[in-house]
């Protein structure tokens, strides 16, 4: 059970933000509490969050018995008061609005036991001058409410107890972010970076996560964060830390990205990142950095296994995705023989620090700065001490964007004549590198983007596999991926599927 003293409706006011960041489809609040509890209070902030609009009507549903919002997350309002048979709950479409969005009920004694197991009870009652609420449940959704009511703590001993929460951006990742605002004060981002669960173990008693070297807690990003902003490079300032329930409170720079609004990449803006690139890989990283007083983060290598692992997503989940059936033991073996062949060749590659997710998201275009202080860069946690052309290739075949083949040569150009400028450049090794990574990083992609529709659901992602086929097919015509490029063709991986 969670208990919370609110003080007055401006609290209950802040603990509706706080359920409405928590929500998530299939989610049930069941409010109880006597007449002016706060039931409605609560209710009204709880959907105004959800829509990020405060000034959103919301009316009782008192006579109409449910008034739904199509918000972030689509909320269905109940007021079960006038219900006079629990069986009635079916004409009003409940549980069916459960398939895409969640409930808020009034009255929920009204149900009797039609509620389902994972509801979370919210009893609401007068306390002193305030109430008292408390919150019982279990299951993923109240864990969800249990870790947004930890995020409210920590902005409060950070200073930031009263602002309002509005929800901002998730990612691939169990990651999440949202945008506090406080009375005079700049916007900030309160990053939500749960532990990473790290799932079975799929190769010597390891899970993927740990050989691919994944970040497993927030302190990755701590500690890339500081090298990045010891360099003078526009990272996000953090404000604010708790390591260990993985909380962060740093700077909102901006919204404005590398593309066009209807999704073209802009050349300047690209080609900024490039000479940044070019700029950090001739600089020497430490890989080891204090992230607090008794903690430090260290950078690890983008090894051979690491690599390897990466790239077999593509036999693990892409390949029996477009051919119906699992890759057999022997297609197993020609993949890692092809690829170790090919990985021999990175041996005497350039290493540096390889931000590993260099594409437009994680970009942020300040126009009114200067130099690199234009471009914010964020989401960099997954950081490795690794060849430095993986990066110029993810940027210069950005997986979410359709760059065009004379796009992705000024990319690599202007990353070429940075570091040409600044001194001796072996550019043969370069390109050879850049379509070894590159290959690798587009194979891990498109079983990445499969995973993310099969197990974790997120379909929109497939969209973007037609062009990541297109890439693959530019950087398999370097000579030393010919063993790689035939396997790919008698495994079928870069034929369109009917």
């Amino acid at each position: 059970m969670l208990e919370r003293f609110l003080g007055d409706e401006a609290a209950t006011m802040r603990l509706g933000e706080d359920f409405a960041m928590a929500l998530r489809p299939g989610d049930v609040l069941a409010l109880h509490g006597d007449l002016g509890a706060g039931k409605s209070t609560l209710a009204r902030a709880l959907i105004r969050a959800l829509a990020d609009d405060d000034g959103l009507e919301v009316p009782s549903p008192t006579f109409t018995l449910v008034q739904s919002y199509d918000t972030r997350v689509p909320i269905h309002h109940f007021d079960l008061y006038r219900l006079s048979l629990a069986d009635e709950l079916d004409e009003l479409g409940f549980p069916d609005v459960l398939k895409d969005g969640a409930a808020l009920i009034e009255w929920p004694e009204r149900a009797a036991d039609r509620l389902p197991a994972s509801t979370i009870v919210v009893e609401l009652a007068h306390r002193d001058e305030g109430r008292l609420v408390r919150i019982l449940g279990e299951g993923a959704g109240y864990e969800r409410i249990a870790r947004s009511l930890a995020m409210r703590d920590f902005l409060d001993s950070s200073g930031w107890g009263t602002a309002r929460r509005r929800h901002f951006v998730g990612d691939a990742s169990a990651r999440s972010y949202e945008i506090v605002l406080l009375a005079d004060q700049a916007p900030r981002v309160l990053m939500n970076s749960p532990r990473l669960v790290l799932g079975p173990p799929v190769r010597d008693g390891k899970p993927y996560a740990e050989i691919a070297h994944t970040a497993q807690t927030v302190a990755a990003f701590v500690g890339v964060d500081r090298l990045l902003r010891d360099a003078e490079i526009a990272a996000p300032e953090i404000h604010a830390q708790d390591l260990d329930n993985g909380f962060l409170l740093i700077d909102h720079l901006g919204t404005e990205g590398l593309l066009t609004p209807d999704g073209a990449p802009i050349a300047e803006r690209y080609e900024l990142v490039a000479d940044l690139l070019a700029f950090m890989h001739g600089k020497r990283w430490p890989d080891r950095v204090v992230v607090a007083p008794d903690a430090f983060h260290v950078v690890p290598p983008f090894d051979r296994d690491a690599m390897l692992i990466e790239a077999e997503l593509l036999i693990d989940w892409y390949l029996p995705a477009i051919r119906g059936y699992a890759a057999s033991e022997e297609e197993r073996n020609a993949f890692r023989v092809a690829w170790n062949a090919v990985l021999d060749r990175m041996g005497e590659a350039e290493v540096t620090l390889m931000l590993r997710d260099v594409q437009s998201p994680n970009f942020i275009w300040r126009q009114d700065r200067t130099g690199f202080d234009r471009l914010g860069v964020i989401d960099f946690q997954d950081a490795l001490i690794g060849p430095s052309a993986y990066d110029v290739a993810s940027l210069a075949l950005d997986p979410r964007v359709t760059i065009e083949p004379a796009f992705e040569r000024a990319v690599v150009d202007t990353y070429v004549a940075a570091r040409t400028s600044a001194g001796r450049f072996d550019r043969a090794a370069f390109e050879e590198a850049y379509a070894i990574m590159g290959a690798q990083r587009h194979s891990k992609i498109l079983g990445i983007f499969v995973r993310l529709d099969r197990r974790d659901g997120k379909p929109y992602y497939l969209k973007h596999l037609p062009r990541i086929r297109g890439y693959l097919r530019r950087l398999l015509v370097h000579p030393t991926l010919a063993e790689v490029r035939a396997l790919y063709d008698r495994l079928g991986v870069l034929e369109e599927p009917a």
